[in-house]
């Protein structure tokens, strides 16, 4: 869910959006396409961990893209500037803008970080320009940036295939505590789905059993079909990955899961208390750099 507001009156042309992160709840890989791309089966949700974007309008034309990470690229490398290039150039936007990103989701984590970014984009020079696209228009254009990006603009809970751009609105999953941990490893998504062999793999996670856990609000049985064919590369490569999970296991998680493509994990709890001994665990044994208490993020 992208949420905005108009800032006081010193910045009457800024617009501040959140950009969510998300989750897998169940990861699939179907087959390799003969295009390169997999066909996946998911269910995404988003978590109330997000990233800022300000929006200001610039009578220059042109665009500006502002970090607040120096490792973070302000230019054509970051998908902000992509999908505000893409907006520009597809309705003829004349003015310029100016986009300043404030960073919090953890970067290469498989939590959709960029792509969440681009989404705001998309929401916020919509709202900005007043292009009147709505979310489907979005979507189509979106997906020329990234196949998360149309999930992204959405949000909430969503059953993904093809690509990752065809989406069916699930409802809200139920409501718990959701423990984010990302060791201090990058993980390249493309080196995961190369060394990925779908059609080998012997073991898929119940997409259709998560699907109507969710619809049932049946948040133990969507914890106990958790499931992404993805660590059977990620985890064998990285470890540090499998002890996260058992850490979050040990404490009281009702399951532990890699999400996308890694390597950030995520644990599912009834209790706050146990959530934050899992926190601290996890804290003092060294095993992630950036840790996070939270829950899910609706539409």
């Amino acid at each position: 869910m992208q949420t905005g507001y108009n800032m006081d009156s010193d910045k009457k042309n800024t617009i501040i959006k959140k950009a969510y992160a998300k989750v897998n709840l169940g990861l699939d890989v179907i087959r390799r396409r003969e295009d390169g791309y997999h066909e996946v089966k998911m269910i995404m949700q988003t978590v109330d961990l997000y990233d800022i974007l300000a929006f200001t309008r610039r009578e220059k034309p042109g665009i500006v893209v502002t970090t607040d990470r120096d490792e973070l690229p302000g230019d054509e490398n970051n998908l902000v500037y992509k999908a505000a290039r893409l907006l520009t150039e597809t309705y003829f936007i004349k003015e310029g803008i100016k986009i300043e990103l404030q960073k919090r989701i953890p970067m290469a984590a498989g939590m959709a970080g960029g792509s969440t970014d681009a989404a705001a984009v998309f929401h916020g020079m919509n709202e900005m320009f007043e292009l009147g696209m709505s979310e489907d228009e979005m979507c189509t254009l979106g997906v020329k940036i990234g196949a998360d990006v149309p999930y992204c603009i959405k949000g909430g809970t969503a059953l993904a295939e093809g690509i990752g751009e065809m989406l069916t609105r699930l409802p809200d999953t139920p409501g718990c505590m959701v423990l984010i941990a990302k060791p201090n490893i990058d993980v390249s998504t493309k080196f995961v789905y190369e060394n990925l062999h779908a059609e080998k793999l012997d073991c898929h996670p119940d997409i259709d059993g998560m699907r109507a856990a969710i619809e049932a609000g049946d948040l133990r049985g969507v914890a106990r079909r958790m499931g992404n064919v993805l660590e059977t590369v990620t985890v064998k490569a990285y470890p540090v990955i499998g002890e996260i999970k058992e850490a979050m296991m040990k404490k009281g998680a009702w399951n532990a899961l890699m999400s996308g493509s890694g390597p950030t994990v995520f644990g599912i709890f009834g209790e706050e208390e146990e959530a934050r001994a899992a926190y601290d665990e996890i804290a003092g044994a060294n095993l992630a750099g950036q840790i996070f208490l939270c829950g899910w993020a609706g539409r």
